[in-house]
């Protein structure tokens, strides 16, 4: 079976550029690259990943297509983009020469506006996608699903993929301010779902397999298994509980499915997305 890591991230750690990265999440205090990842994905019995960006910059593109040149395991490249730069066409253009370049994506859950991706200058980045044949990767807390339905519903032709679910709040077990959410997101048939970064929305050190049963099945019944990929989130799902973890819940949930559904969600839906050969 053919195995694609759909989500995760490479960096050399730079405290001041990687802010984010909290004292709490010092496990992940320090660099990450690919003869890192690769390990992990050896154990797994993953083929290869897709690389997505960790800092809004064309350098971590820069960065990332480097990286893909001496790794083949590194299938696909996430990077970032100003789409709402009037220049954005051309840049598009100069990413479109690099095949491992797939799509792009902008940190939207960090936006004060959380309705960033509905202003007019953001749809018309969006709106050049599709010509150039590139994805794009959705990241947003669940409160702005209903801002990503209405733009998912005004671009039908272009591709998209939720990350991470959404962060729906498993912590503290709840899922009446998310479900609606992802069940009116789903309706629009250009999108997909990661099945990612689950666990640093749970209790970190304290989360039980069980804990993630009733968001799966809200995403499984909404998209059904034939727009899910699974994403590792690696380096970040370090800080509660690690790579194997990750892979040991959704191998548990996915074991009620047949063995060519499932090699659907191990591979095949993110080599369809992020066009792998």
């Amino acid at each position: 079976m053919f195995k694609i890591d759909s989500h995760q991230h490479f960096w050399r750690f730079d405290p001041v550029r990687d802010a984010w990265i909290n004292e709490d999440m010092r496990a992940i205090q320090k660099d990450f690259l690919p003869e890192d990842l690769k390990k992990e994905l050896d154990q797994q019995s993953i083929n290869g990943c897709i690389a997505v960006q960790a800092d809004q910059s064309e350098a971590d593109n820069a960065f990332l297509i480097e990286l893909a040149a001496m790794h083949p395991f590194i299938k696909g490249i996430v990077g970032w983009v100003d789409l709402q730069a009037d220049n954005i066409e051309e840049t598009l253009q100069f990413y479109s020469q690099y095949k491992i370049v797939k799509g792009f994506r902008h940190v939207l859950q960090g936006e004060a506006n959380r309705a960033l991706m509905l202003e007019p200058a953001f749809k018309r980045g969006i709106g050049h996608l599709k010509q150039f044949g590139f994805t794009y990767d959705i990241l947003i807390f669940r409160d702005q699903l209903q801002y990503a339905a209405e733009l998912c519903t005004l671009f039908p032709e272009q591709q998209f993929v939720l990350d991470h679910i959404a962060k729906p709040d498993i912590r503290n077990q709840v899922i009446n301010d998310w479900a609606p959410g992802i069940r009116d997101l789903a309706k629009n048939p250009n999108v997909c779902c990661k099945v990612s970064g689950m666990v640093t929305e749970a209790s970190w050190q304290n989360w039980k397999s069980e804990d993630f049963t009733p968001y799966l099945d809200v995403v499984f019944e909404s998209f059904g298994i034939e727009r899910l990929m699974f994403g590792s989130d690696w380096p970040v799902c370090n800080v509660a509980g690690g790579y194997a973890a990750m892979i040991d819940i959704v191998k548990s949930y996915l074991s009620q499915f047949p063995e060519d559904q499932q090699a659907l969600f191990w591979g095949q839906n993110a080599s369809t997305f992020y066009r792998i050969d």
